[in-house]
């Protein structure tokens, strides 16, 4: 076993499988730009070497991700979206060649929901906690939730997740097709590793090919939502509107 440890994202290779942990407990694995550039590297890694057959994504037991790391990415969002590390993490997961296997513990938030949309096979414990809380925030989807979402789970389901933005557990996150299966948080970890090997095991350019298949109707429809998001996701940061539901969200003010 070979292990690079790059916090607050540890990359571990174990097998044929890669694994990407967000390791930010301070923070809630709030992800910043450093952790995108990171992943993107790990993430080329798995898709360059040919002993890598699966990824697998994964937080703590108590918390996946609670979403972007707001105050940094308005310290980046100066830069060009398209040479921005959140949107280049995006495009590089999914257009990853590779299966890729997600599986969460605890609190979901923001993009450490919408991410799973980019996920092959996604497993969660039954202490998980899902919410898209944009609209709450003066934000708007990201991570290509509004183009992926209505695919996944339906237009209906879709618009109540993503406009009323309340937590979901989950069981509903089952129910209405986001992830695969839940477990035991203590069973969680072992039956995520034996997906990720049974996918491992079985001939790579068959199962390459299949996802490549089952992926092939949205790649070019899916970079331009995801540059359109991006773009009014950082308008979105600096207006009036988000800069006052941000300052109420971390307890300053009461809104008008």
């Amino acid at each position: 076993m070979t292990v690079a440890t790059t916090p607050p994202v540890l990359v571990t290779t174990q097998e044929s499988i890669l694994r990407i942990q967000l390791h930010r407990p301070d923070k809630k694995n709030a992800i910043t730009a450093a952790m995108y550039l990171t992943m993107i590297e790990a993430i080329r890694q798995a898709e360059q070497d040919p002993a890598i057959r699966v990824m697998l994504l994964t937080g703590a037991e108590d918390c996946f991700s609670s979403g972007n790391d707001l105050a940094d990415f308005i310290d980046h969002s100066e830069i060009v979206v398209e040479d921005s590390p959140v949107f280049h993490f995006l495009l590089t997961i999914s257009q990853a060649s590779k299966p890729i296997v997600a599986s969460v513990g605890g609190l979901a938030v923001g993009i450490g929901v919408t991410v799973l949309l980019h996920c092959d096979l996604v497993y969660a414990s039954t202490n998980a906690l899902f919410r898209l809380p944009f609209t709450h925030l003066g934000l708007c989807p990201e991570g290509g939730s509004s183009l992926l979402l209505p695919l996944r789970v339906g237009y209906q389901r879709a618009a109540e997740l993503l406009l009323l933005g309340e937590p979901f557990s989950a069981a509903k996150a089952l129910e209405i097709g986001l992830i695969n299966g839940i477990y035991n948080v203590y069973e969680l970890e072992e039956a995520v590793w034996q997906k990720a090997r049974q996918l491992a095991a079985l001939p790579p350019a068959a199962v390459q090919l299949t996802k490549s298949l089952l992926k092939r109707n949205q790649a070019e429809l899916l970079r331009e939502v995801l540059l359109l998001e991006t773009h009014h996701f950082v308008e979105r940061l600096h207006s009036p509107e988000a800069r006052q539901a941000l300052q109420t969200f971390m307890g300053r003010k009461k809104p008008d």
